[in-house]
């Protein structure tokens, strides 16, 4: 058996037995050791000592607190202030609705040729663009119909869009009397707050971008029946707005198999 033996600077070198591989063990030297645990310490203070603006005592929304009274640490906001650019004055623009609103106001209702029960008045709702409907307003409207409605609503508004091929449930058509007749305001309410299965898109669809929306629904609607006098003047506009282009009648209308 051979055995050889190196001291390096804290490398010791022990036994290279005959057929293994040498084996080496390390050793740290006192004074590195305590340099090491020094400058540990020495960062772990300074970390811990910073307070300021990244680390300040701040309460989490809906969390609890001994401070106020009522125990929240959320306040309320002061009586009559409104957030920046939250004022939303004209309720037509904003909500679709007229300026009071009557919420006991009579409702027609009617059934479907499935059974389902469909409103077919809508008292509250304003009858009249709040924006100028120009030729620009009804094209950024078709650009959005594209983005959010088409997949349900379909190309044409006839509630035959692709999900709808893949089962999800019909929504009406367009271009049914009901609909034809419905004042601006309530396709406005309907993308504002959800109707039936559809949800609300006012997170995804700002105000402005709405009112696009209806203007190019009611396009469709005259596109399919033009016959029919509907409203597409806005109340700070008393020219008619351009008509839209005609939708591409050769899109796809058959989709996949469900």
């Amino acid at each position: 058996m051979l055995k050889s033996k190196a001291v390096t600077r804290g490398v010791e070198d022990v036994e290279t037995r005959s057929g293994n591989s040498p084996r080496r063990r390390v050793t740290v030297s006192p004074r590195l050791l305590v340099y090491c645990l020094l400058l540990s310490a020495v960062c772990l203070l300074s970390v811990g000592c910073r307070y300021d603006m990244q680390d300040q005592p701040r309460y989490k929304a809906y969390k609890e607190s001994d401070f106020f009274s009522d125990g929240r640490a959320s306040r309320n906001l002061p009586e009559g202030t409104v957030a920046r650019g939250m004022l939303h004055e004209n309720k037509a623009l904003y909500t679709g609705k007229i300026d009071n609103p009557n919420p006991n106001a009579p409702v027609t209702t009617t059934t479907d040729a499935s059974g389902n029960t469909l409103v077919a008045s809508f008292p509250n709702d304003v009858d009249e663009f709040p924006v100028p409907v120009t030729k620009e307003l009804i094209e950024r409207g078709q650009n959005r119909f594209n983005i959010y409605c088409i997949v349900c609503h379909g190309p044409l508004g006839n509630g035959d869009g692709m999900v709808v091929r893949r089962g999800f449930p019909k929504p009406p058509t367009y271009h049914d009397d009901r609909l034809r007749n419905a004042p601006v305001g309530h396709f406005f309410d309907v993308m504002t707050n959800g109707w039936g299965k559809m949800p609300s898109y006012a997170a995804q669809v700002d105000p402005a971008d709405r009112w696009a929306i209806v203007a190019y629904i009611r396009a469709l609607q005259i596109s399919q029946n033009p016959a029919q006098n509907l409203k597409m003047t806005g109340n700070t506009n008393s020219n008619p707005a351009a008509p839209a282009r005609s939708p591409n009648t050769n899109t796809n209308t058959n989709g996949g198999a469900k």
